[in-house]
């Protein structure tokens, strides 16, 4: 009969210990603090982290592993890492939801973060089997190409699913947690994170990959598929507090449909205009992302290791952008003016990449490429920053949806032109003074700086746009 009493005191205590403990440790836990401490925004930023990993996996690493190593073809190649941009226009969509989403736990944001990692996950995870399948089926044209097509296909439209889920939905999280005067600096910080991810992943794989085999890409790829679990997992730990729905006090209404939601952002003052800047700004500075390299290889006759520094320029370049723009636009600068200063020192920019090939003077190419990239950071800064100021009330996750559509989807049609304007345009003679090999790529260049000239345009009357309106 003792041992009775003793038991019931040792389950009140237990209980007392999970209740106080749940409350403080478990992931779904409400907040303890408004305030948003730095260490706080750094595990968010890991989402950031895990998107730059991938992006690095696909566009970078996959890239040459598929062409050099498995032999598959460039054509196909190309049309595989166009797929995650299939989801892009989603992006829209999947903020909406997330602004409007009502969870038995109480949550808008984290249930879809977690949904697009499980796609990432997945998308990473049978990747590498779909390329070894696909390989094999081109090296011997068998029946094979009918399984690794589908599959590989598969593969890269589930990570694009779930990079611009988590993305998209990361970034609202983050606004919702942020006081206004705040997000400029956070949107820096999300920004520097994804790009300090890209560096590390890159250096990674470039390690990881360097005595190539076929089981070494399996360990690789579903590593990260792994690592984006754990980041994604560490990065939502109490970052959105809970308000389950029979504790709301106000009444309830109903919720508006993506079209009225849509609707509504669209019908404040010059939506559509700001998104048509975003697009044009995006499509200036991304065409030539994929031929700088071979630029300077083929025509300023630049050394492997060379080349490869460009990356880290631009990228360095993007970070000091978005310094700059933390900080100005925490004192309260209009982020438009910030976007437009960004198309600006694009002008320049590719000036001096063209002028490098006449002038075989390979560092007016790098000034270039630096210069660039700082317009990049600028620009990326200050159409976000007056996305999430600008955004209705309610709707942040829409807002950052088209946006993030918007220059995605921009992104992949700018390096499609660079492309094939690259190889459409060899052997043409412009009538400059610049080597022959060079004519494809100044013609690319030429047209960004006549993209930027119109995003200066279209940018000037949101200049004077009170964004708090």
């Amino acid at each position: 009969m003792a041992s009775e009493p003793t038991a019931k005191g040792i389950n009140a205590r237990l209980t007392k210990v999970w209740m106080t403990w749940g409350a403080q440790f478990l992931p779904f836990a409400d907040v303890a603090s408004p305030e948003l401490p730095l260490s706080r925004l750094l595990r968010l930023s890991l989402i950031q982290v895990s998107v730059g990993m991938s992006l690095v996996l696909l566009v970078g690493t996959l890239n040459r592993v598929m062409i050099v190593e498995l032999g598959v073809p460039a054509t196909l190649v190309g049309v595989m890492l166009a797929l995650p941009l299939l989801a892009a226009p989603f992006r829209a969509l999947i903020g909406h939801k997330s602004d409007t989403h009502k969870s038995a736990l109480g949550w808008r944001r984290v249930p879809y973060i977690y949904i697009g990692t499980m796609v990432q996950f997945g998308g990473l995870a049978i990747m590498p089997f779909a390329l070894l399948v696909l390989a094999g089926a081109q090296e011997a044209y068998d029946e094979r190409i009918w399984l690794g097509q589908p599959a590989a296909a598969l593969a890269f439209l589930l990570v694009g699913a779930g990079i611009h889920t988590t993305q998209t939905v990361g970034l609202a999280l983050a606004t919702d947690l942020t006081k206004p005067e705040q997000q400029p600096n956070v949107v820096g910080l999300m920004y520097v994170m994804l790009l300090l991810g890209s560096i590390v992943a890159s250096l990674f794989f470039g390690w990881a990959l360097e005595d190539f085999s076929n089981g070494r890409l399996i360990q690789v790829i579903q590593g990260s598929a792994v690592v984006t679990i754990f980041l994604n997992f560490i990065a939502l730990w109490k970052q959105e507090a809970r308000v389950p729905h029979y504790m709301r006090t106000e009444p309830a209404t109903p919720d508006p449909t993506f079209r009225q939601s849509w609707d509504l952002f669209v019908g404040k003052e010059k939506t559509l205009l700001r998104l048509i800047a975003v697009g044009l700004g995006t499509l200036a500075f991304s065409m030539s992302d994929i031929v700088l390299e071979p630029y300077g290889g083929e025509v300023l006759k630049l050394g492997v290791g060379t080349t490869t520094l460009l990356s880290a320029i631009m990228a360095f370049g993007s970070l000091m952008g978005f310094a700059y723009a933390s900080y100005i636009l925490s004192l309260g600068a209009d982020p438009f003016r910030m976007a437009s200063l960004g198309a600006v020192i694009g002008l320049p920019a590719y000036g001096l990449i063209i002028m490098a090939a006449g002038s075989d003077t390979p560092e007016l190419f790098t000034l270039g490429v630096l210069l660039a990239g700082i317009g990049t950071g600028l620009f990326g800064h200050g159409t976000l920053t007056a996305t999430m100021r600008l955004a209705p009330t309610g709707q942040i996750g829409i807002a950052m949806g088209a946006w993030g559509a918007v220059q995605a989807t921009s992104q992949g049609i700018g390096a499609t032109i660079g492309g094939v304007m690259r190889d459409a345009a060899r052997g043409l003679s412009l009538g400059l003074d610049v080597p022959a090999a060079a004519n494809g790529y100044v013609l690319i260049f030429a047209l960004e700086l006549a993209l930027m000239a119109a995003t200066l345009a279209a940018m000037w009357p949101l200049l004077n746009h009170d964004a708090r309106d």
